[in-house]
């Protein structure tokens, strides 16, 4: 794999079941000490909120990580003093929504924002440091990374080297 400054890097990997899919977001926990913006894109039922929770669980958070579709986001306490904020998008109706909800400190340079139905939000969001497109496959899941930062690059390699 070769880390470009202008082109995304982009992994593709079949997840065969749920356990493969906490397994891949407890490597990108793992991996990840820093801020990130991570867009989840997919269908219902394709595995967003199994990864994020996966994700937020293997950060540090000891509770239950419920899905956010009624409260658009949900902030969750993770490793080293910072917070991860899990959004569902499903329901936006108006991406000035957010702005209700100070969504736009949410973006910073401390914590982690995990996006579901991110397309909902178009032209709010901050770029991404990583999107992941999840598919339905025959008894698993595709997924396509597009690593579109030099820190969403530098995770990739370490993630794909490690998973």
């Amino acid at each position: 794999m070769t880390v470009t400054n202008r082109h995304p890097v982009i992994q593709q990997c079949f997840l065969a079941d749920e356990s493969q899919q906490i397994a891949l977001a407890k490597t990108v926990a793992k991996h990840l000490k820093s801020s990130f913006v991570l867009l989840l894109k997919g269908d219902l039922g394709v595995g967003k909120t199994t990864f994020a929770r996966g994700f937020i669980q293997a950060s540090g958070f000891d509770g239950v990580v419920k899905s956010p579709t009624y409260t658009l986001v949900e902030p969750y306490p993770i490793n080293q003093n910072r917070m991860c904020y899990h959004f569902d998008l499903y329901r936006l109706v108006d991406p000035e929504e957010l702005e209700f909800t100070g969504a736009r400190d949410y973006f910073n340079d401390t914590d982690v924002c995990l996006v579901e139905w991110p397309e909902k939000a178009e032209g709010f969001l901050p770029p991404a440091d990583w999107i992941c497109e999840f598919s339905h496959h025959k008894e698993g899941r595709n997924l396509i990374i597009s690593a579109l930062t030099e820190k969403g690059k530098s995770l990739m390699l370490q993630v794909f080297a490690d998973f």
